[in-house]
């Protein structure tokens, strides 16, 4: 049987080559928080090559950010993701090089087993005030397959030609 996404995989519409570079797809539950109107959107991939899906401020009035203050924005969703995936929340590159808006924590993790509401933390890293306006889109989600670590404690690590060079160690 072949298993979609795996090397050797056809379908009638998709080469092998196609079908192994393709996204795939996950079903992740979702709910709007109670007693939040549905006038906010759902978190939605903005094109058909997008890998995060905009999220949108459920703030019930304007939420002004001035320079160097960081809020905790709602999203009035929460999610049931599947054993074995997380949600990160990341910046919106627009509001970055447009209004130095961002993600204090970025990535944000959201676990599988977590089911609050999902929250953005942004932070205005800019000169002047920043306005959040209820629906404005605030971040981006993506879901990503994640891998939990094994220890293997040993009394020294190979060896490798980097060795322990880091934070700037092979130049500019």
């Amino acid at each position: 049987m072949e298993i979609p996404c795996q090397p050797g995989y056809t379908s009638p519409d998709m080469s092998p080559f196609k079908a192994f570079f393709m996204p795939s797809e996950v079903k992740v539950q979702i709910t709007r928080v109670a007693g939040v109107p549905g006038d906010v959107p759902l978190p939605a991939y903005a094109t058909e090559g997008s890998a995060g899906m905009d999220l949108c401020a459920a703030v019930e009035n304007d939420v002004v950010l001035e320079p160097g203050q960081t809020a905790l924005i709602p999203s009035g969703f929460a999610i049931a993701l599947p054993q074995g995936y997380e949600a990160q929340v990341r910046p919106r590159s627009g509001l970055a090089i447009k209004h130095q808006v961002g993600i204090l924590n970025a990535p944000g993790t959201i676990d599988s087993d977590y089911r609050g509401e999902v929250k953005v933390i942004l932070t205005n890293f800019g000169t002047k005030n920043f306005v959040i306006r209820r629906g404005d889109r605030i971040a981006q989600m993506v879901i990503a397959r994640y891998a939990r670590a094994v220890w293997e404690e040993r009394e020294e690590l190979d060896q490798t030609e980097r060795g322990s060079g880091g934070f700037g160690h092979t130049g500019r």
